[in-house]
């Protein structure tokens, strides 16, 4: 099964947020391989940007992700159809049609608020509930 991550995923790891064990649980079938995993690779730079003045190492944990996710480049297309759709959050439509691209079966995101069209969208905590318990 081909699994898109939000960056919000990895953000609710780092920095403690509410959805942190989910999140952890996730990231801990990196090694199993259970799922191919696929991000962003604006995830990459947005997580850096938001947590490397709040978390020590987070250089490191970017290896992490680049080693054991799949990294989708956006081109002109995947930014033209991102600019062009009614939702505002042009983030989230990016890596929406990212993942729409690559054939992603989920997207994981604790964005209530996430582009719904033609991939099933689910929370890390129902992620984790259906899939890894």
């Amino acid at each position: 099964m081909k699994v898109f991550l939000d960056t919000n995923i990895f953000l609710d790891f780092l920095l403690a947020r509410k959805d942190k064990i989910s999140a952890t649980a996730i990231l801990r079938t990196f090694d199993d391989e259970l799922y191919d995993y696929f991000v962003a690779d604006i995830t990459l730079l947005n997580i850096d940007y938001i947590a490397k003045k709040q978390v020590l190492h987070v250089r490191e944990f970017l290896c992490q992700i680049n080693d054991r996710c799949c990294v989708i480049c956006a081109n002109n297309s995947s930014f033209k159809k991102a600019l062009g759709n009614k939702n505002l959050d042009l983030e989230d439509n990016l890596q929406y049609y990212l993942a729409l691209r690559e054939g992603c079966d989920y997207i994981v995101t604790n964005d209530k608020n996430f582009l719904k069209e033609d991939i099933k969208i689910i929370s890390s905590e129902d992620f984790v509930f259906k899939y890894l318990s």
